[in-house]
Order: C-alpha cells, then structure tokens, then sequence
C-alpha cells in the first residue's frame, strides 16, 4: 500500500475503535504498544532481564508463522500437517539469524511449583493441564529479538535489534498499570485479578508472562483464563483465512443487545462454539422474543387494564407468590458466583430462568381470573411482576447495554438505571405502588423466516386446496358455508413441547374412535401438562399439514384478547368426538 508500518497500523486502529464504539464497548484507557511510554517500559525490562544475566545472544535457527508471531521447534513444526499453520493456514517459514535469548527453561520448576499451589492460576481446568504437560516437556529458552526488519522496539543495548513482538506486548499490561515510573499507581493496579485471552495465545501468558514477572521480581496475576473460538462451519475465524463475520452488519442486522446476547450466552465460556445465523436467530427468538420481551409486554399490558396504566399496591400474598419473590431476591447472588468464576453463559442461564419463572408464575396465578372474581391478591401479584422486572433488568446490566435502560424506564423507575447501586438488585420493594409506567413496542420483536412454523399453522385455513366458497369466510357467510367446517370435542391424551419450536406444542387427542396428532402455536400461554385431560374443539376435518416435518391433523380453537389467549373447551362432560354446532 505504499504505506510506512505505523501508518498503516492507525488505520487500523480507527476501524477498531470505531467498530468498539458501535458494540458500545468502553474502555478508560486505549493503550498502544507503539505509545512513547511503552517504548520506555519494554527497554527499561529488558536491561533488567539482561543485567541479571537472564538474557544472552546466539545463533538461532527455526520454524515461525509471521501469523501467529511464534517460532516452533522442530517436532511441533513437524506435527502440523504439510507444516502449515493450523490457525493460519500458511507454511512456517525458515528463520535463521542472530538473536538474544531469554533464559526460559531456567524457571520451568519454579513456574509449576507455582500452578500447583496456586490451582485457580490457571482456567478451564483443561488448559491448565495443557500447560502443566508443555511445561513438563521442556522448555527452550526463548528469542526475544529480531534483525530481519526494523518495525518494533529497539534492543537498548543493540539497537540493530527489535524486541520480539511477544515481549514487547505482554510488557503492555504493566505498561498500563503504571510499571515502572508510577509506584503508587502500579501498587494499586497489579497484580491483575484474572488475564482473560483466547486459547490459541494460552502458552504465552501462562508460561511466558508468569515466568517473565518471576525474573524482574514481579507479582504473577492471579489467574489466566482462556476462552475458546466462536468458530465458522467448524473453523476458527481468522483474518487470514477469509472466513470472518462482520459483528458491525450483524448489529445493523439483528440490533446490539440481541448480537451481545447470543455471543455469551450460546456457547459455555471457556469451549468452543460454532456460529450461524440460523443459531442466532433461534436464540433471539426463543430467550429475548418469547421470555424476556413477552414477559415485559404482557406484564405492563396488564398494569395498563388492572391498574389504569400504575403499579398496584400488593395485598394478600399466597405461597406461590412468596416463592417467585424469594426467586427473584436470589438471582443477583447466582448471577454473582456464575461471574466470579466466568461461567458467563450459565450466568445468563440463571437470569433467565427467572424470566421463563415469571412467565410460568403469570400463567399459574391467571391474574385475569383474579380480576373476574375481584380478589384483592391480583395488586400482589401485579406488583410482584414489576418488582421481578426491575431486579432482573438490573442484573442485565454487565450483558446488555440498552435492554436495562428500556425495561427500567417503561416500569417508571425515576432516574436513570446506571444511577441504581448494583446492591439495589438484592432489595425488595423499590418499585413505588401508583407509579405510571409506559408499554411501549416489544422490546424483541420476534424474527420472522419463510420456514416459520406458526405462520404456517395460522396460514393452513388460506389453503389453495380449500373450495373458493370455504376460503372467503371473512364477511357474512351461509348456513351451508358452516357446516363445511366439521368442528368436533376432543380429549387431550398428551402434551409435549416441540425442540427448537417456540410457540408450538405437541398434542396427542382422542376423538373416541380415533386419535390425532394436532400441532398447536400455545406454547406462550400454556404449560404441556396444563392441557392434559382437558375436552378442547377442534377442527376435524382440516387438510393434514406437516410443520416443523411433524404432521399436524386438525386445528384447535382458541380466543385471543391482546396478549391473552385460552383454548376454547367444553364446560360439561360430552362423549369425545361430538360435533359442536
């Protein structure tokens, strides 16, 4: 490109901060390791290292990836298949030249003595044991200078040398906590509570670095934990290879709590996963569609009917009620032990289990029924649906940067949720009983494809197949025109949800001399076991569709009145397969 390295490199810094501005990540400090004062901490590390007689120069001669920015021995070299980089896809290249020398292998016992009183040093537990067996291998003392380009820092007792790229730049994490020009600073900030990398640089931190800090006299950070690859039809994502996702388009795309969401929760931190659209669609829908953002609709929909759009005063309190409350004051704590040991995806898990509890706790309690018959506990259990919400868009707050903001002022919470102490997540009753709160559109409106499932239930009585006259049942239709349609009693035998289905449940029902399978879109509004034993009507005499490869025969009846819905049944005990006319 005609281009000088450090011109080059702020181009690429502009499109990294503008690409962190856009997942809204913050940071209170940008560091480069090109920045003057890293220059001075690198070289100022390296005359100690070389004072202390850890660093001496030699012929060198190896295997390197420029991609990786690693030499390999022989054997390893070996081991790659055609001696190409598996995370690179290029051959190693031959490097022979002469160059300074870290005394690595002088702190091998020294660095597992360390791992093995310190067993948290190191995360997952399998790459601790991915270390401890390279350790234990042997280690090479390491080269740590390069003569061959010009691009780094220079050697300060040669400058024909540069520093190798993963001195200078684990250097940068002391750099950053003030080492060594600002004592009090660097007292304050180090050692590090945990180092997070990916996988595929583990060796680096964890044998490198520790034993690097070991030889200036350093404290060694606490932990070092390595997350896995959110990888592409099975590979790792690399620049190299081509095989990239841009996470800008997908934010465009999906919006930014949604992508967020789907990268820490989809895959167990620490193990690798796969990436595809179709995942990350069927996530968004099933946890932020269908739980989180139905439960808010539906909740200030409610707030809207029964208490004229204000939070009711809460009254009378049964057991179920006290659970969902004792529920909801647990989750910060179960959400706090996930984090501190980076379970971040079953961190999530745990919050939104209470999402889909709150969900199942407004299907038990029926507030509308409580409402009909004018009981005083339906302020309770309004209340305590506000109260859930706030708890829960509090804890929402390290994933999601503005779903938080959004469910803490549609309930009407005063301020702004970032001036609530995160404490405050653990405390019952701040949501104020008349305040007024604001419905707004859903939060997550569920993403639609040509395969879905429901539209294609809600679609079956558009049938082509239909006579013309059954299909115009719109306007005023005749006595004739009705009785096309076969409406008939069935018993529902059983009931299961459909994997991966959101809104459909599995129905096994009898009609007295035959059983159907019939597929019905209530999954939102009823438990499976809810509607076993219940005399449902349906359709009798539908064309058989298959959904989801399931085939569904017949249609049941139900009532929707805003975001309730209730499977029409009969009030008396009729013989299965009576016809209802």
């Amino acid at each position: 490109m005609g281009l000088q390295p450090r011109e080059f490199v702020d181009g690429v810094v502009a499109k990294i901060k503008d690409l962190w501005r856009t997942l809204q990540i913050s940071y209170d400090d940008f560091i480069r390791t090109s920045d003057a004062q890293h220059v001075e901490t690198v070289q100022y590390v390296l005359k100690r290292l070389h004072e202390n007689g850890d660093v001496y120069k030699k012929n060198y001669e190896s295997w390197y990836c420029v991609g990786c920015e690693a030499f390999y021995t022989e054997t390893q070299a070996r081991s790659f298949v055609d001696m190409i980089c598996p995370h690179h896809g290029k051959p190693l290249e031959r490097v022979q030249e002469e160059s300074y020398f870290f005394r690595l292998s002088k702190y091998a016992d020294r660095l597992l003595e360390w791992i093995d009183s310190h067993p948290d040093f190191i995360q997952p537990v399998s790459r601790r044991n991915e270390v401890v067996q390279f350790v234990k291998g042997g280690l090479e003392d390491l080269c740590i200078s390069r003569t061959t380009f010009k691009w780094g820092i220079p050697v300060p007792f040669d400058p024909k040398s540069v520093v190798y790229v993963w001195v200078d730049a684990l250097a940068n994490y002391i750099t950053a906590a003030g080492y060594p020009r600002d004592p009090d600073k660097f007292n304050k900030w180090w050692p590090a509570d945990v180092h997070l990398m990916a996988k595929d640089i583990l060796r680096f931190h964890a044998v490198i670095w520790p034993i690097l800090l070991m030889a200036l006299g350093l404290p060694l950070p606490k932990q070092v934990f390595a997350h896995g690859f959110l990888n592409l039809g099975g590979k790792k994502m690399s620049k190299a290879m081509g095989n990239v996702i841009d996470p800008a388009e997908l934010v465009r795309k999906y919006g930014l709590d949604a992508v967020r969401y789907f990268v820490l929760r989809e895959v167990p931190f620490g193990s690798d996963g796969d990436y595809t659209e179709e995942s990350l669609v069927a996530r968004v829908n099933a946890d932020l569609a269908n739980d989180l953002g139905n439960l808010v609709y539906r909740t200030l929909t409610m707030v809207g009917k029964f208490g004229a759009g204000r939070v009711l005063a809460p009254d009378r309190e049964d057991a179920k009620d006290r659970e969902f409350k004792e529920q909801c004051l647990g989750l910060k704590a179960a959400v706090e032990a996930e984090m501190e040991q980076l379970h971040l995806s079953t961190a999530l898990e745990r919050l939104m289990s209470i999402v889909s509890k709150a969900n199942k706790y407004v299907d038990e309690v029926s507030p509308w029924d409580l409402k009909k018959n004018g009981d005083e506990r339906l302020g309770t259990v309004m209340y305590y649906l506000c109260e859930g919400l706030r708890i829960v868009s509090m804890v929402l707050r390290p994933f999601m940067v503005r779903t938080p903001g959004l469910v803490w002022s549609s309930l009407g919470m005063p301020g702004t949720i970032d001036d609530s102490p995160w404490d405050d997540a653990a405390l019952w009753g701040l949501v104020a009983p008349g305040q007024a709160v604001k419905r707004g559109k859903p939060l997550f409106p569920r993403i639609e494809d040509e395969d879905d499932s429901v539209r294609m239930e809600e679609k079956i009585v558009e049938s082509k197949d239909k006579a013309p006259e059954v299909q115009d049942m719109t306007g005023i239709i005749t006595i004739d025109q009705f009785r096309q349609v076969d409406l008939r009693v069935a018993e529902v035998l059983s009931c299961e949800r459909i994997p991966g289905a959101d809104k459909l449940l599995k129905l096994q029902v009898s009609f007295g001399d035959e059983c159907r399978q019939v597929l019905a879109g209530v999954a939102m509004y009823y438990a499976p076991e809810e509607l076993v034993g219940k005399k449902i009507v349906v359709v009798h005499n539908l064309k058989p569709a298959v959904i989801r490869g399931l085939e569904s025969n017949g249609m049941l009846l139900a009532a929707k009145d805003g975001e309730n819905l209730a499977v029409l049944t009969v009030d008396r005990s009729v013989a299965n397969g009576s016809k209802v006319s």
